[in-house]
């Protein structure tokens, strides 16, 4: 049986409840067999922003889907020079896996308006299905746009894998600023990663 494998990336600085949540959504409607995490190392449109150590995002990852089969942590772009381009990491699972297999890549709506600026746009979407996760009323799909650049065929597809995922107001950065003020992230991390996170003294100062 062919697989059907989604790809979730981003720096999980630190992963939340909020990424959980949208990635179990996107597997019950797209009945997917498995969804790899990809903390990543470089990522290209945040090179201002300092991340927390390799190690410790990959850590708290795996931390969080910890006994659950649909979801895995890979350290494929934590392991490679250079940034973490996407097209690279399709090609890495497409050798992984094989050509068989169905492969997903997950964003945010918020990114679907920047994928013709990505390294390669044009053969990441015919060498996966980009899924955007969005939260309900999300009306930012331009269509237009995207059939001038890409023709109809790209644009279509891309349209097709929008997902309507639960609205969660969670972010990063406020956890990052709630430890940082001493205050209590409980419920909003997956209690093993609030754990380490105050055990390796993370976002503290």
């Amino acid at each position: 049986m062919d697989q059907r494998v989604g790809l979730y990336g981003g720096s999980f600085d630190p992963i939340h409840h909020g990424h959980l949540i949208v990635a179990r959504s996107v597997v019950e409607q797209l009945e997917l067999d498995r969804v790899y995490l990809l903390p990543s190392s470089q990522p290209p449109h945040k090179k201002s922003t300092a991340l927390a150590g390799a190690a410790d995002r990959a850590a708290m990852v795996k931390l969080a889907v910890g006994g659950e089969p649909l979801f895995a942590c890979s350290d494929f772009d934590l392991t490679r020079e250079g940034p973490s381009y996407t097209i690279d990491t399709i090609a890495h699972f497409r050798e992984k896996l094989g050509p068989q297999a169905e492969l997903f890549w997950l964003i945010g709506g918020d990114w679907l308006g920047d994928l013709p600026t990505w390294h390669r746009a044009e053969e990441l979407v015919d060498a996966c299905t980009i899924v955007t996760a969005v939260r309900p009323g999300w009306s930012g799909f331009d269509r237009k746009s995207l059939m001038e650049r890409w023709g109809d065929a790209r644009a279509a597809k891309l349209e097709a894998g929008i997902l309507q995922t639960p609205l969660i107001d969670i972010s990063s950065t406020d956890i990052r600023r709630r430890v940082q003020a001493g205050r209590s992230i409980r419920y909003l991390v997956p209690e093993t990663v609030a754990q380490y996170i105050e055990a390796q003294g993370l976002y503290a100062t």
